[in-house]
């Protein structure tokens, strides 16, 4: 079965408005009409995926430093539940830590990218995460029985 790549939901979570102004509008200027939908921390993100307001099939762009829950805890959070345990998770965030980097593959992400907004990186990781989508086939929607 064919995936509609247009229905895929980019599930941005961030506490920076301007990171998160930057992100939509480079998804814009790649021609990513996709909707996005927006958290300003874990335990918001948390809420919005377990009350199914974020539409699957979904990809989550997680930043690690925001209050009151971190990207850390938040995908540990999503990793221990097993209506979320599949979720495609980025970590989109400035920390270039190597504790960081380890701690977020522990935890299965498809990729750790570096908000470096100067020039073309952000566009850049709008081009892969479309590629992405459209090469890789995404986990099963899951129905409520």
């Amino acid at each position: 079965m064919d995936q509609n790549f247009s229905k895929i939901t980019i599930f941005v979570v961030d506490d920076d408005d301007t990171d998160i102004m930057v992100i939509k509008r480079s998804f814009q200027k790649a021609g990513i009409e996709n909707p996005v939908m927006v958290a300003h921390d874990g335990a918001e993100a948390l809420d919005l995926l377990h009350s199914g307001a974020v539409p699957r099939p979904f990809i989550i762009l997680l930043d690690l430093n925001m209050p009151v829950m971190d990207g850390h805890e938040c995908l540990e959070e999503i990793r221990k539940d097993p209506d979320l345990m599949d979720s495609v998770v980025f970590i989109l965030t400035s920390s270039n830590s190597e504790e960081d980097k380890a701690r977020a593959y522990q935890n299965n992400v498809a990729g750790y990218l570096l908000k470096e907004f100067a020039g073309e990186d952000i566009k850049n990781v709008a081009a892969m995460l479309q590629s992405y989508w459209q090469a890789v086939q995404m986990p099963p929607i899951r129905t409520s029985e």
